[in-house]
C-alpha cells in the first residue's frame, strides 16, 4: 500500500491539513505532494489530477480518492485509529466531522484560515457569534463526555484533524471558545501541527484573493511569516 496525498499551500489550505495532519498522527505512510495556489481559480490546473479541481487527493495506486472527508472514510477501511474504538465516541466524532464538512460557513468566510498572522477580528456577524458558540459546544461537551484530551477522548481520532485548522483559526483571530481552549492548546501543541505550521510560516508567496479576504476580516496586528 503506498499512498501520495496531494495539498496546498501550509499557510491556506485549510482541507488539505485534513487527512495531512489524520495521516501523520496515526502513522499512515505516505508521499507528500504540494501543489501551490497559483490563482484565484486553480480549477484547470488542478483538474489534471483532481476530479473536482480542489485538494486535498488521495492516490493509492491506479485509485484516485478526492475530497477530505472521501480521503477520511477510504482511511477507516484500512486503518485503525481513524475512529475511536467505543461506540458513543466514534458516533459522537462522526456526527461532528460531517457537521463540520458541511457546514460552518460563517466561519470559513469571515474567518479565512491564515496560519502565520494574528487579527483583530471585526465586529462578528450573527451566523458567525452562532458558529463560533456552535464550535466552543462541541469541543466543551466532546471533552467532558469522553475525559480528553482530545474531543473523542484519550486518542487523536478525525475529529481532531477535521477541528484542526479551526483551532488556527481561533487562534488567528482571538475567538472565545471557553473551556474548548483545552483542546485548542491541545492541538496546536501536536508535533505535527507544529510541523505543518512551520512549513506556513517559511512560506513567501501570497496568495492575492486569500489575503484580501484575510483584510476584509479585521485589521492584522501581527504577521509571522517570512517575506
Amino acid at each position: 500500500m503506498s499512498y501520495t496525498l496531494i495539498t496546498a499551500n501550509r499557510n491556506y489550505s485549510s482541507w488539505s491539513l485534513r487527512p495531512w495532519l489524520l495521516m501523520r498522527a496515526l502513522g499512515i505512510p505516505f508521499e507528500d505532494r504540494i501543489e501551490l495556489f497559483t490563482e484565484p481559480d486553480n480549477y484547470d490546473d488542478f483538474r489534471a489530477f483532481s476530479p473536482t479541481g480542489q485538494v486535498p487527493v488521495l492516490i493509492d495506486g491506479d485509485r484516485t480518492v478526492w475530497d477530505s472527508l472521501g480521503i477520511t472514510l477510504y482511511l477507516a477501511e484500512r486503518h485503525d485509529g481513524v475512529w475511536p474504538q467505543e461506540r458513543e465516541a466514534r458516533a459522537f466524532a462522526q456526527c461532528v466531522v460531517a457537521e463540520m464538512h458541511g457546514g460552518f460557513g460563517a466561519l470559513r468566510n469571515d474567518c479565512t484560515m491564515n496560519v502565520g498572522v494574528r487579527v483583530a477580528l471585526k465586529p462578528m456577524s450573527e451566523p458567525l457569534r452562532r458558529n463560533v458558540a456552535r464550535v466552543r459546544e462541541t469541543f466543551e461537551q466532546g471533552l467532558g463526555r469522553f475525559g480528553g484530551p482530545w474531543l473523542a477522548g484519550a486518542q487523536f481520532t478525525a475529529a481532531d484533524a477535521f477541528y484542526a485548522p479551526v483551532a488556527f483559526r481561533i487562534r488567528t483571530y482571538g475567538l472565545d471558545v471557553g473551556r474548548g481552549q483545552a483542546w485548542v492548546d491541545q492541538v496546536l501543541a501536536h508535533p505535527d501541527m507544529q510541523n505543518w505550521e512551520a512549513q506556513a510560516l517559511a512560506e513567501t508567496w501570497r496568495e492575492e484573493s486569500h489575503e484580501e479576504e484575510l483584510a476584509a476580516s479585521g485589521t492584522v496586528t501581527a504577521d509571522y511569516r517570512q517575506t
